[in-house]
């Protein structure tokens, strides 16, 4: 008979195994452990130093950092999901050290350093620079629509918020007039062990809903008021900047007098911009709130009850409650070399912001960049212009079969648009924008099919900005990680 190698799945060591054998050379977790061992974790450390030193010792923060680079890395982004794989995961538990964190301190952890977790994109950045997959020398923009922690399904109009507060308010009244003629039998209907003043069920959930909807409406109208004094106020530093170059007197008093104006009404409305969400960073685009001329919202702006900051957009022709996230990839090894999450669905206005944080990460502007025809302004193009950037912005949706007809025209050309176009169709436009598609598209296509990131976790702007700079710092890691030269 053919025998069988051993197997002994029960067998004891003799002597204790090293961690380190149970994955073979050259795996993914080998790597990270090396990736943490270099990064700066003093943010994390710090405030973990500054904790009451009573209690339980909390595990390593490499150890967790690794955890949670390593998860992100192969599309694991609950908790529960890391707590579990640390026991039937040989990569998890060797990272862990055999250690089994409960997936209560793994999101605690992760909630607690979630900016300092966010930052590390910049130092994976550095890495990828140091080992050359980043060359600058073409950089691709794209956006995608990610859903946020919330339905769709959960936000209401402010129209429909006024008129279900006042039929909540019916009925909640209704139910307490109700209960107030029924005194006589309180033993009977609240029972002998009760004192009659604990809510119904049923008028606790009115009362309930009632004061959520009343909070939103607050929320609704202070952004509507704070949009509008923006509007104003950038209405009356446009008049100035106008009125500085008037032509002569007359034109250069009247635009100083629609400048005051404008400021006055900027205060008679009152609003306090920072109320708007994402509000501290004033460069990033935000969706405004539609609003009338005195500052009120509209009657079909919209606020959702599970994530007030995200917005409904569209994606794929449907609707999803989510953010805008943006990403600026380099050509040579689709390093993500800038990203950024704002709920402003358009994509034209986050040009400039995405540039300017790439060169924030890098220290220059890219030789060249590439974007559809969402990004297409004459502001945009006199950017680039201004500095430095060889722009190929697509002016229009194209079809396939569109053939190179036309020369290229220079980009001081005073038609922006049509010199645009013209650069694009170019025999030598062509190609060059025709490498956004291999560019930054797949670095999408790799989040949200090969690691499964549809959706984010937290809830707010606040924490979706750091949450996805955290998957763009685990896609870096990985392209680190295939880099040959490592």
């Amino acid at each position: 008979m053919k025998t069988y190698r051993p197997w002994e799945p029960h067998q004891t060591y003799l002597l204790p195994p090293s961690t380190k054998d149970w994955l073979p050379e050259g795996h993914l977790a080998h790597f990270v452990l090396e990736v943490v061992e270099e990064l700066d974790l003093s943010a994390i450390e710090q405030v973990l130093q500054d904790a009451d030193p009573r209690g339980t010792r909390p595990f390593a923060p490499r150890m967790m950092v690794a955890l949670l680079l390593y998860a992100y890395s192969v599309g694991v982004y609950s908790s529960r999901a890391m707590a579990r794989e640390t026991w039937t995961d040989v990569a998890f538990r060797y990272i862990s050290g055999d250690a089994h964190p409960h997936f209560a301190t793994i999101a605690l952890f992760r909630v607690t350093h979630l900016e300092a977790l966010g930052a590390l994109f910049t130092q994976v950045l550095s890495m990828c620079a140091r080992a050359g997959l980043v060359k600058l020398g073409h950089v691709a923009i794209d956006g995608t629509k990610i859903q946020a922690n919330a339905s769709k399904h959960k936000a209401m109009s402010y129209d429909r918020m006024k008129e279900t507060e006042k039929r909540l308010k019916a009925e909640v009244d209704e139910m307490l007039a109700r209960a107030a003629a029924t005194d006589g039998d309180e033993d009977a209907e609240f029972g002998p062990d009760k004192d009659g003043t604990e809510l119904p069920a049923e008028l606790a959930r009115r009362e309930g809903r009632r004061t959520r909807i009343a909070q939103l409406m607050r929320e609704l109208e202070a952004e509507a008021k704070a949009a509008r004094t923006l509007e104003l106020k950038e209405q009356a530093a446009r008049a100035e900047a106008t009125a500085s170059e008037a032509r002569d007197d007359g034109e250069r008093k009247l635009l100083e007098r629609r400048a005051a104006a404008r400021d006055r009404a900027a205060k008679a409305v009152g609003g306090d911009p920072s109320v708007i969400p994402g509000s501290d960073n004033p460069l990033l685009p935000h969706h405004a709130v539609p609003h009338e001329k005195d500052g009120t919202p509209k009657a079909k702006a919209q606020r959702n009850f599970t994530d007030g900051d995200s917005r409904i957009m569209t994606t794929g022709g449907t609707f999803v409650q989510g953010y805008n996230c943006q990403a600026a990839v380099d050509e040579e090894a689709q390093v993500i070399v800038a990203q950024l999450v704002t709920n402003q669905a358009p994509d034209t206005e986050h040009f400039v912001p995405v540039m300017d944080a790439v060169r924030q990460n890098t220290g220059r502007y890219p030789n060249t960049s590439t974007a559809d025809a969402g990004y297409w302004s004459a502001q945009n193009a006199q950017y680039c212009l201004e500095n430095g950037i060889d722009a190929y912005i697509s002016t229009r949706r194209r079809r396939h079969e569109e053939s190179p007809n036309q020369p290229a025209i220079p980009l001081a050309n005073p038609d922006a648009k049509a010199a645009m176009d013209a650069k694009v169709t170019a025999e030598e436009g062509r190609k060059i924008y025709a490498k956004r598609k291999w560019v930054v598209e797949p670095v999408f296509g790799q989040m949200k099919e090969v690691r499964r990131f549809r959706r984010f976790s937290m809830r707010g702007i606040g924490k979706a900005r750091p949450e996805f700079s955290l998957v763009c710092t685990a896609h870096n890691l990985l392209k680190l990680w295939r880099n040959p030269a490592k």
